[in-house]
């Protein structure tokens, strides 16, 4: 039985959770909407938020995955610092939810990525999308599940594969085995893809390296080279690899980058972000 005092404890702990203010809504650009939790399949995690601008279009679009090591992150976190840019410049967003690996370990998030995607495509008459305007991006494992939705092909057995015109990849794991073990070994990591037999197989299946290879959409990377969490090296193998095959690739290196960028240095790069886009006909 609780004592008095914890009891004591426990309702001030209460009080003081309910005292917090509550955080402030993002601010929209003018004229722009929002319609919450779509349904892009039957798991309830998987919902999407389509953010609409003003005027008319058909507009580009661009899919939002956050990241979190595939265990933890919310959609919500994605909207002050990447689907208002986005929506600045007449984009349609799409901001992704997926299963976590508390709900399903690998390859789950893939799965819903992948579906996310398909649902964008198949729904762009009635969201008033271009086809030929669609891009992905997201961070860390967001920026690995951009990647796959990019690069993932039919052989993989993942889901169905889309035709995005550019991939944007924020600091994303582009190896998942090398996160499994060695000076590179991440819980996250050792969390999502869980020890069995074919664990090697599954984590080479869910990695891009896998799936490098000449065809596939235009791929910009930005990454710190100071990076803790997804070493920078990642980013520098994928990119390089990329541009073995022929495909087309850029990176974009940050000096003393850590994992994430405050707000001075995301100003900097979104304009090279936006020239890339506008290079491989995203944007006009």
């Amino acid at each position: 039985m609780p004592t008095l005092r914890s009891l004591a404890i426990l309702l001030l702990f209460a009080l003081s959770l309910t005292a917090q203010p509550a955080a402030a809504p993002v601010r929209l650009p003018a004229g722009a909407t929002v319609q919450e939790n779509i349904p892009y399949d039957t798991h309830p995690q998987t919902v999407m938020d389509i953010y609409r601008p003003a005027g008319k279009g058909p507009h580009p679009a661009m899919i939002v995955i956050h990241g979190g090591g595939w265990t933890n992150g919310v959609k919500s976190g994605m909207v002050a610092t990447w689907v208002v840019r986005y929506l600045e410049k007449g984009f349609i967003v799409a901001n992704v939810e997926y299963r976590l690996a508390a709900v399903a370990t690998a390859p789950a998030a893939v799965e819903d990525a992948l579906n996310a995607a398909n649902f964008v495509f198949d729904n762009a008459r009635k969201y008033d999308i271009d086809p030929k305007r669609v891009a992905v991006t997201g961070g860390s494992a967001g920026g690995h599940l951009a990647l796959m939705v990019g690069m993932t092909p039919k052989s993989a057995r993942l889901g169905k594969p889309v035709k995005v015109r550019a991939v944007v990849n924020f600091f994303g794991i582009t190896d998942v085995d090398d996160q499994l073990h060695g000076a590179n070994m991440r819980k996250y990591a050792v969390t999502w893809v869980p020890e069995g037999p074919d664990r090697t197989a599954l984590a080479r299946r869910v990695s891009p390296m896998t799936y490098v290879r000449k065809d596939v959409p235009p791929v910009l990377t930005v990454h710190g080279d100071a990076d803790p969490t997804v070493p920078y090296q990642h980013g520098v193998n994928i990119t390089k690899a990329l541009t073995t095959a022929g495909a087309k690739t850029e990176m974009i290196s940050v000096p003393k980058g850590g994992h994430g960028f405050p707000k001075e240095t995301q100003d900097q790069l979104y304009p090279r972000v936006f020239d890339f886009l506008k290079k491989h006909g995203v944007m006009e």
